[in-house]
């Protein structure tokens, strides 16, 4: 890991709002990483701009012409503008943070601007291509339990809706309930939403733990990599891209096409709005709010009878 190159005062702040992130904030942990790596590259910017490395008492007298010069160099670096955007985002919460805890305090931040970002639409995959995606990277790996892995993982994505973070974030337990026909997902700052599960993604996961050389504990990860750690998402970002090739899909098939893909082919199918977003886990209530007026059986009707994968076999 790069060692952060800072003032051990800033180090020992960085810790305590990723802390708070995680704790205060819920903020899922590959979301605490990302903003880790973007604080980094601005301090070891920092570091090199000034010459040594940066205390709090620098944080406090940084001017806009500093910050401009971090952006500059991204820009310079080739690095895309929504990569830029989120670590101005990164930047503006730490800075808040430093503030509230009085430990620094700067002006200059709060008028820092990235380019804007023309907003854009993800693009869904086809049913068939969603379906011979995930049949496919299942041929990759040499190792049979690695390829019922990618497949179960894929499945997930497009059969269930999940995030990339969340579908890593599953423990074995999360799978191992007492009701498999639902997996509770715990989503961005920490709310709860139940999502049914098809039994073709059932049988999915299913395969893949009958041969998994691991003993997966219950409260340890459903996804391993090949050594046994919780699976990396650059792995199975890997996988999507190297299938993609091999179907002479479009590069906007990526993991979280899949996650598109379940929502708009729900709505195609005939799929209440308002349900698929209690499943997509956009909805702004929470769990119990949420399921009060939406019966599960009803939920789970309207699923089935709209999603492809109840209706089609790989």
């Amino acid at each position: 890991m790069t060692v952060i190159t800072a003032e051990p005062g800033v180090i020992k702040a960085i810790a305590a709002w990723q802390n708070w992130l995680r704790h205060e904030r819920r903020a899922a942990e590959n979301t605490i990483i990302s903003y880790e790596n973007d604080l980094r590259g601005f301090l070891l910017f920092l570091s090199k701009h000034l010459g040594y490395l940066p205390g709090l008492g620098d944080l406090t007298v940084l001017t806009s012409l500093d910050f401009r010069s971090y952006l500059a160099g991204r820009n310079a670096d080739g690095l895309s503008r929504s990569s830029t955007a989120r670590a101005v985002s990164t930047l503006r919460s730490f800075f808040r943070f430093l503030e509230r805890r009085n430990l620094a305090e700067n002006a200059a931040i709060h008028a820092l601007r990235p380019q804007k970002i023309p907003r854009s639409i993800p693009k869904a995959l086809s049913a068939e291509d969603a379906l011979e995606t995930v049949s496919e990277v299942e041929k990759l790996s040499e190792e049979t339990w690695v390829g019922k892995r990618d497949k179960a993982f894929l499945f997930l994505l497009y059969g269930c809706g999940l995030r990339i973070g969340e579908a890593i974030g599953l423990n074995r337990g999360h799978v191992d309930g007492p009701d498999r026909d639902v997996i509770r997902v715990i989503g961005k700052g920490g709310k709860e939403r139940v999502v049914p599960v098809l039994p073709a993604v059932q049988e999915a996961i299913a395969d893949y733990l009958a041969i998994c050389p691991y003993n997966l504990k219950a409260e340890g990860p459903l996804f391993v990599g090949v050594r046994g750690a919780r699976l990396n998402p650059g792995v199975a970002q890997k996988q999507v891209r190297i299938v993609r090739k091999l179907l002479r899909l479009p590069e906007t098939a990526t993991p979280h096409a899949f996650r598109h893909s379940f929502a708009t082919h729900l709505l195609a199918g005939g799929g209440d709005l308002r349900t698929i977003q209690e499943l997509l886990g956009h909805a702004s209530l929470s769990t119990t709010q949420r399921y009060t007026d939406v019966n599960a059986a009803q939920l789970q009707s309207i699923y089935v009878n709209a999603h492809p994968r109840a209706r089609r076999s790989i």
